[in-house]
């Protein structure tokens, strides 16, 4: 009986994935078809009784549609409708404030219509905000639920982003409202282990214990990420089934002692972590735990699951669409499906021998057993999802997750105490921290070490590793299907399908002559110039300098490219040098080469200061380095790059403007070329009429992404169409791969 709510969830979650993505579907429709189907059901479920699990997914699906549907109309719907409006708002900051490039932002609420929204404000001033502070002013809204714009905001419950214009008021108050309190303990917590732990070990307490990752430097964030350890910093379940194993020990393993007081702990503790979908759904899980506890009834996870699930989709339907509630219920999901199967077939392997008995062997084969189970079972339906999030598939994982999950638990315990010991005594607070710091630093040793593996994690990058991960789970599904399946011969098969798949991901970019990609980094630009064996990346910057690395990285990195020949920057602003330092410090470069008025950026040896033009040449390919022609402002005092190779000619002038073109026409020998990058992004001021008539262009590429400044302008469309030029955009083509 209790499985059919799990029947029920996954109908009424495929209505919300429908609705949250598919925007064209009536829903009503939707919901009056899966009725229809709902009654077939159930009349011919006495013939054919499976079929009472299809009628409890129509089911689901009829339900799910409908509420969608209301949720929508009554409380999306305004808020869509304020879509880059202007309004005077009075809002309540619901956490605290952090800094932005242009100011600060925070979370706050805000009563429309008499409903009650969160939004994230930006504020242009200078200034540190806490819950309860009151924020009055004109701003530009934007919904975060636009079509093919859509933001990791809205999973959160978030359809409002609120922008100045004009003075924005700063009411602060004196005393923080009672429902904020979990945001003032949280930020108290952050500060207790700013204050006792090390610097090199702070920012991983934080991130372990509340899921607050913003001071994980970017060398750490990417070697959890390739090594397959990210879940441990992103507040989950394994950190609510570790607080529960806790408050058991404590209470002496006593049930009802166990849910009196583990039912409130988690709830704070979910409360404090700011009750993010994969945070609750473990809360709610963990609850009916402690409830199955108390009053002595079964526990079945997969309906344990089913219910976290409904109930997060019941209260705010757009949650299906956040990745970390994916992930969570995935993971859950996998491991009810396939832990104990894993298991069992590794148990049973003759690599084991005759191990029998309590013996440290047996021992080592249980925690071998079991880690690796998890692990992969965990893997089975988030893999994809990591891959198409976050671009990565890590091949150690599974090692990664042996070698410390283990220290995980003792960290998290340790953590705690830590921060209940510095309320009434630092000394002893520092003395704790110190000693937990050293099992923190053997997970982070161990995570750097592992990632700096060749192959540790394969990239999506690559279309060949997007085929083989196809396959891969065609094969898996298949073995599934199969009563005498042999993993043996499943995983070789995918050895060798992964073989394969970098064979053809290092070897395809060598069978062009020249090899450009301007890679899709949004409001910036990145440009990877390839011929003959080697590789120079001309800038690397966008709309986030993490974002713009990674995807340099990853892009070599899927080609099999280790080290950079060259990287240039042709200016410092962010758009073109944000993600530089990022960069360097996963794929170095023999040479960097910059402009003069270096800023201050982490470019390893000293960099090559370009003031005379430089000239490199390999085989039959030659690349310019132009020094400034101008020294106006940053833009104009740029570099500019001309490659000539192959029958190709290519060039890239940065943010160089049409006086800049000009100059640069009539100082330096530019000939006819086969494809140009437009200047700063499509501006009107750049990529002008006389650039283009003596250049002609065959082809002309323009990095550009969402942006207020109106790129690329609607002058240099018409002016590239006039001379006949075919224009790529990586805002809507995505990353441009050309090929001679």
């Amino acid at each position: 009986m209790v499985r059919r709510l799990m029947w029920l969830t996954i109908g009424f979650a495929a209505a919300c994935v429908v609705g949250g993505y598919v925007r064209q579907v009536n829903l009503l429709i939707v919901a009056a078809a899966a009725v229809i189907i709902f009654i077939g059901s159930l009349l011919l479920n006495r013939k054919w009784k499976r079929l009472r699990s299809v009628a409890m997914i129509f089911l689901g699906i009829a339900l799910g549609a409908g509420w969608f549907r209301i949720y929508d109309a009554n409380y999306m719907a305004h808020a869509r409708r304020l879509d880059e409006q202007v309004i005077s708002l009075e809002a309540v900051a619901s956490d605290y404030s952090y800094d932005t490039d242009y100011g600060i932002g925070v979370d706050a609420q805000v009563k429309l219509e008499g409903k009650t929204y969160d939004v994230r404000l930006y504020i242009n001033d200078d200034v540190a905000l806490k819950p309860g502070d009151g924020i009055s002013g004109r701003f530009l809204l934007r919904y975060t639920n636009r079509v093919g714009e859509e933001t990791y905001h809205r999973g959160n419950g978030v359809f409002l982003l609120g922008y100045p214009r004009g003075d924005t008021h700063i009411d602060f108050c004196e005393k923080t409202p009672l429902r904020f309190y979990p945001a003032v303990f949280r930020q108290k917590l952050i500060e207790n282990i700013e204050d006792v732990f090390p610097s090199d070990t702070a920012a991983f307490a934080k991130a372990l214990l509340l899921g607050e990752r913003t001071d994980m430097d970017y060398e750490t964030d990417t070697a959890f990420k390739v090594s397959g350890i990210s879940h441990i910093i992103a507040v989950s379940g394994l950190h609510v089934s570790i607080l529960f194993s806790l408050v058991y020990l404590l209470a002496g393993k006593r049930r009802v002692l166990t849910a009196f007081i583990g039912i409130p702990a988690v709830f704070l503790f979910a409360a404090v972590a700011g009750f993010t979908p994969s945070i609750t759904r473990a809360c709610l899980m963990q609850i009916l735990v402690m409830l199955a506890l108390l009053f002595d009834k079964e526990y079945d996870p997969p309906t344990a699951l089913a219910f976290a699930a409904l109930v997060m989709l019941a209260v705010q339907p757009m949650v299906i669409t956040s990745a970390s509630f994916q992930l969570s219920v995935g993971c859950m999901a996998g491991i009810f499906l396939f832990y104990d199967r894993i298991r069992n077939w590794l148990a049973n392997l003759r690599f084991w021998g005759n191990w029998k008995g309590r013996t440290w062997k047996m021992r080592l084969k249980s925690w071998f057993c079991s880690g690796v189970a998890v692990t992969l079972s965990a893997q089975f339906f988030t893999t994809p999802l990591v891959a198409y999030y976050f671009g990565t598939v890590s091949l150690v994982g599974v090692v990664t997750n042996l070698l410390t999950l283990w220290a995980v638990s003792y960290t998290f315990y340790g953590i705690m105490a830590v921060c209940l010991l510095s309320m009434f005594w630092s000394w002893g607070a520092g003395g704790l921290a110190w000693l937990v710091s050293w099992l923190i630093r053997y997970v982070l040793v161990i995570a750097k070490t592992l990632a700096r593996f060749p192959l540790a994690a394969v990239y999506t990058q690559s279309v060949y590793i997007v085929l083989w991960a196809v396959i891969c789970y065609i094969l898996m599904i298949a073995f599934l299907c199969l009563r005498k399946g042999q993993p043996h011969v499943l995983i070789a098969c995918c050895g060798i399908g992964l073989c394969l798949a970098l064979m053809l991901s290092w070897v395809e970019p060598l069978l062009n002559d020249v090899r450009m990609t301007v890679l899709n980094v949004g409001q910036g630009q990145c440009i990877l110039l390839q011929a003959d064996g080697k590789s120079y990346l001309i800038d690397c910057g966008g709309d986030s300098d993490d974002d713009a690395a990674d995807l340099a990285a990853e892009t070599l990195l899927s080609q099999g490219v280790t080290r950079l020949d060259g990287l240039i920057l042709t200016h410092f602003d962010r758009d073109h040098a944000g993600g530089a330092a990022y960069l360097l410090s996963r794929v170095p470069a023999d040479a960097v080469f910059v402009p003069e008025n270096q800023e201050d950026l982490d470019l390893g040896d000293t960099p090559v200061v370009v003031q005379e033009d430089l000239t490199l040449r390999w085989a039959d390919n030659e690349l310019t380095v132009f020094a400034p022609v101008l020294s106006t402002s940053s833009n104009e005092s740029g570099l500019s790059v001309l490659f000539s190779g192959g029958n190709c000619d290519i060039l890239i002038t940065g943010d160089m403007s049409t006086l800049g073109e000009t100059l640069l026409l009539h100082e330096k020998r530019i000939p006819e070329l086969t494809a140009l990058v437009a200047g700063h992004h499509g501006s009107k001021s750049s990529t002008g009429q006389r650039l283009l008539e003596q250049t002609t262009p065959e082809y002309v590429f323009i990095s550009v992404g969402d942006n207020s400044y109106g790129h690329p302008h609607p002058q240099v469309l018409e002016r590239l169409e006039r001379y006949g030029c075919a224009v790529f955009r990586t805002d809507r083509n995505g990353s441009i791969v050309f090929r001679r």
